[in-house]
């Protein structure tokens, strides 16, 4: 089976989601700013791990969507780090109670980074499968 190369621009959303996060990531570490929100609700060590788990999951997203290796290995790394991505921005949704707005929009990015791992799930259950079932020629035709 070949290598979907062209992946990403499928998922654009996803995509700027995983470069914009390392991105925070790099920006909350250097400045050493914080959201008020997180330093009320987060200890500083889980704020530091916050901060370095957004680098994490963008720079490790984009490697599992650019993966050239096997399609599987690089759908699990996408699966890892959209996963770690719901759940880090849904601490931030949760941190964020007093800012309605903001915190409806983050939730927007849990909820698409849910999905987007029902998908990609999908995907690695028909490739473990030996291609037998119809997302098969969604993955093939490149629109996971």
């Amino acid at each position: 089976m070949g290598h979907l190369r062209n992946r990403a621009k499928h998922q654009p959303f996803e995509v700027a989601a995983l470069i914009t996060t390392p991105v925070c990531g790099v920006l909350l570490l250097a400045l050493d700013v914080r959201p008020p929100s997180v330093q009320l609700s987060m200890p500083e060590p889980i704020q530091l791990g916050w901060e370095v788990a957004l680098i994490a999951v963008g720079v490790g997203g984009l490697l599992g969507i650019r993966w050239p290796g096997r399609l599987s290995t690089g759908l699990g790394i996408e699966f890892a780090s959209v996963l770690m991505l719901g759940t880090i921005t849904g601490m931030y949704a949760v941190a964020g109670q007093q800012g309605i707005v903001a915190a409806s929009l983050i939730s927007a990015v849990v909820l698409g980074s849910f999905w987007r791992i029902a998908q990609i799930a999908s995907d690695l259950r028909c490739l473990a499968h030996g291609h037998r079932c119809t997302t098969h020629r969604r993955v093939v035709g490149g629109v996971t």
